[in-house]
């Protein structure tokens, strides 16, 4: 073999390293950010309770974060629990009974944010924070997205209210001032 032929070789040889370097970082790069998505993904459905994978997806694509969606979550939850203006104790032990079976585990962040949303009646400027940031987000999901959110963030909101409602949450009965605030929370959502 001539000095010309194992040049020739040896850049070939350095050719294929690049090429291949290259190709194991994009792959590299590819199982993390898959990686990354599948964990924010978890992340999303843990804290908000939602299980729809396409959903779940989009607003991972979406950029939306973990502490966003479960404020997104539980204001639903709040405005009810808070919607005749009083909250006794035992609305208070209903409405967090009704988080965990939705999803919202004691000790976990959201829960606490919760109990401490439970503590005193929020300012209306979070309710309206909310019908904002409801109305954008769904201007980016499809009429399927939108629909699936809303039936998880308003299905939990009523559980809440059948929860509390009644006499010490025994009889499934949402109260005139519970089903008004669902029906102002419903209507953040865009009819289509």
């Amino acid at each position: 073999m001539d000095q010309h032929d194992k040049f020739l070789e040896d850049r070939g040889r350095s050719l294929e390293e690049a090429f291949f370097h290259e190709q194991n970082t994009r792959s590299i790069e590819n199982l993390r950010q898959i990686k990354q998505m599948k964990e924010t993904k978890e992340a999303l459905a843990e804290v908000s309770g939602i299980t729809n994978e396409a959903l779940l997806k989009r607003l991972v694509k979406l950029s939306i974060e973990a502490d966003t969606m479960t404020a997104l979550t539980l204001v639903p939850l709040v405005e009810v629990a808070w919607a005749d203006g009083n909250l006794d104790e035992s609305e208070r032990q209903a409405i967090l009974m009704a988080a965990e079976k939705a999803g919202f585990e004691k000790g976990a962040p959201g829960y606490e944010l919760l109990e401490s949303w439970l503590q005193r009646a929020p300012e209306k400027r979070l309710r309206q924070a909310w019908r904002g940031y409801i109305q954008e987000l769904c201007e980016q999901l499809d009429p399927e997205g939108r629909d699936s959110l809303k039936s998880d963030l308003l299905g939990r909101a009523r559980a809440v209210a059948e929860t509390s409602g009644g006499y010490l949450g025994l009889i499934a009965k949402v109260s005139d001032h519970e089903e008004k605030v669902l029906e102002d929370l419903a209507q953040a959502f865009p009819r289509d």
